[in-house]
């Protein structure tokens, strides 16, 4: 679509069909790159009827470009994966108070995600955080104060780390910082415990510990991993947990946010993801510390 047809007069139109969630919606896809049918709706939908309904209008009016990719025979169909569309990028450039022209939307280059070799890992990822805002929306005392993707993360800390998202959650009374590592079992485990070194290093030089987690897809890979980390040297600097999505205590699985994580430095039992800042009480800022760039409350959603 041209960016031509952008006039004023069709940005008004647009605006007046948009809702608040479908902004916040088209921003937050913008900051991810991508997310899913099912991801959208655990986000910000009470049901996935009305979740289908309004993505299907949203990308009749070009707000959202979507595409599916192919599975394997037998894995049966894969949702629908949405990107900001060519209307889409019009309404964020005029909210930003951006020409179109200069804004840098290309549709070829916002699909190419389509065909990365990365697509599962950054959907895995996404997923993740898609998770905690999802149980964030239906508990009142949980909330997910700041969520930066890998992209962002590499901006900031990229000379010493890549972690995959860093985040800060919040139940109840405790609140968490971490760093994210989405593991899909394609890399060796010997390198991935590797990347604790970065970590220990972005320790030393900000003078604030932040946990690592590490989220793997099979409790196998986890209890590998887990052998492999208690023997690195780095863990001595570095707070790390592990956990899997099918690692189930009680009755209901809560994700990400519920009693899934188990700390390097103890056996049991898994903690909620908020459980963690007590099993680690001295999280945070070293006295007299000001590390640059590190992120505040403010850089939430």
């Amino acid at each position: 679509m041209p960016n031509a047809r952008f006039t004023p007069a069709v940005l008004a139109q647009l605006a007046a069909r948009l809702t608040m969630r479908d902004r916040r919606l088209l921003r937050l896809i913008q900051e991810q790159r991508v997310l899913t049918s099912t991801q959208i709706a655990e986000i910000a939908f009470d049901t996935d009827d009305t979740a289908r309904r309004r993505l299907f209008t949203l990308h009749r009016m070009g707000v959202l470009d979507r595409f599916r990719p192919n599975l394997p025979p037998g894995m049966g169909t894969a949702p629908y994966h949405y990107v900001v569309g060519p209307a889409g990028a019009a309404v964020l450039a005029s909210e930003d108070g951006v020409d179109l022209n200069a804004y840098g939307y290309r549709r070829d280059r916002v699909l190419s995600i389509a065909y990365s070799q990365r697509l599962a890992h950054t959907v895995g990822t996404n997923g993740f955080g898609a998770a905690l805002r999802g149980f964030a929306r239906r508990q009142a005392n949980a909330e997910l104060v700041t969520w930066w993707p890998e992209n962002r993360c590499a901006s900031v800390w990229g000379d010493t780390v890549r972690p995959d998202a860093y985040g800060r959650w919040r139940q109840d009374e405790q609140t968490i910082d971490f760093f994210l590592e989405y593991d899909t079992g394609s890399e060796p485990l010997d390198r991935v415990v590797r990347k604790l070194d970065g970590y220990a290093a972005l320790t030393r030089i900000s003078r604030v510990v932040t946990p690592v987690l590490f989220w793997v897809q099979s409790e196998r890979r986890e209890a590998n991993l887990r052998r492999k980390l208690v023997q690195h040297p780095a863990q001595a600097f570095v707070p790390v947990a592990t956990g899997n999505p099918s690692a189930l205590v009680g009755p209901v699985d809560e994700g990400p946010a519920g009693e899934k994580w188990l700390p390097s430095d103890a056996a049991g039992p898994r903690l909620r993801l908020a459980g963690l800042a007590s099993h680690w009480p001295s999280l945070g800022p070293h006295e007299g510390a000001t590390p640059p760039d590190a992120p505040s409350l403010e850089d939430g959603e």
